[in-house]
């Protein structure tokens, strides 16, 4: 039958950590903690997605960063900085991932939804193995738990925007076809790792990093920032190649049963 089988998820801003905070905030403290430079929040979300190495390096070539480090150390950002800077990373957020561990409202509900219809679980994150040996079990408590997970540095061929650790999920779940997934992402590499992986990619435009709010901002914001917020985040997701774009994942099952509909007439990502 051509129906969806499996979705496969991002972790942080899908399903977990509201906002995703824990590897910005991480982000931040390390580039403190290795080298004494001062990045913002709103730079470490710029390659957000990416495995944590390669986000550092990225982050060496955003123009203000890269302005700021010239200034410090009169030439550009190495790879040998950038191991220091990893260096600093990991420790920081093996130890505090597990305070963003708790699942995004509507995830627990619609994770038992999907399942009840016979769909499959995966995921995929831009955390490395040790980070996610971490969290996983974390989210499990709080009644978060996929069928299979994949980290960043769990392959050979690489992470994100590859389509490597989708179809990894694929393998494991043993699914028919990657026109019968969807993958859900809240940041640019994630949703074009789906489209490379030929999957249906779905954009989450609010609980995520796009958004760039905690859960508590976003209950207080005004009805016009909400909708300003969205709207960039929703733009943004669309122009990396997104199929659809919703709120969060609580929207995704009537995204797959308009999809299912699209199957049945033939069509394909």
């Amino acid at each position: 039958m051509s129906r969806i089988n499996a979705v496969i998820l991002d972790w942080a801003g899908t399903t977990v950590d509201f906002g995703s905070f824990a590897p910005t905030q991480i982000f931040v403290e390390a580039f403190q903690q290795a080298v004494d430079i001062k990045i913002n929040l709103e730079e470490a979300r710029i390659p957000m997605g990416l495995g944590k190495w390669q986000h550092i390096e990225a982050l060496g070539k955003v123009p203000s960063v890269d302005a700021r480090w010239q200034a410090k150390f009169g030439r550009p950002m190495t790879s040998e900085d950038v191991d220091a800077i990893y260096a600093a990373f990991m420790p920081l957020q093996i130890e505090k991932v597990v305070d963003f561990a708790a699942p995004i409202d509507g995830v627990v509900d619609t994770i038992a939804q999907l399942r009840a219809e016979g769909i499959n679980i995966g995921s995929c994150s831009g955390y490395p193995r040790a980070v996610m040996e971490r969290l996983v079990p974390a989210a499990a408590e709080h009644g978060y738990a996929p069928d299979h997970w994949v980290a960043t540095d769990d392959l050979a061929a690489g992470g994100r925007p590859g389509p490597w650790m989708a179809l990894q999920n694929v393998i494991e779940l043993g699914v028919d076809s990657v026109a019968h997934c969807v993958k859900v992402d809240d940041a640019v590499p994630g949703i074009e790792e789906g489209r490379n992986a030929g999957m249906w990619s779905v954009g989450l435009a609010v609980s995520g990093n796009e958004f760039g709010a905690t859960w508590e901002e976003y209950q207080a914001m005004s009805a016009g920032e909400i909708t300003a917020r969205k709207e960039r985040a929703t733009h943004k997701l669309y122009a990396a190649g997104a199929h659809y774009v919703v709120g969060s994942l609580k929207d995704l099952p009537g995204i797959i049963k308009d999809i299912n509909a699209r199957l049945a007439n033939g069509e394909r990502p």
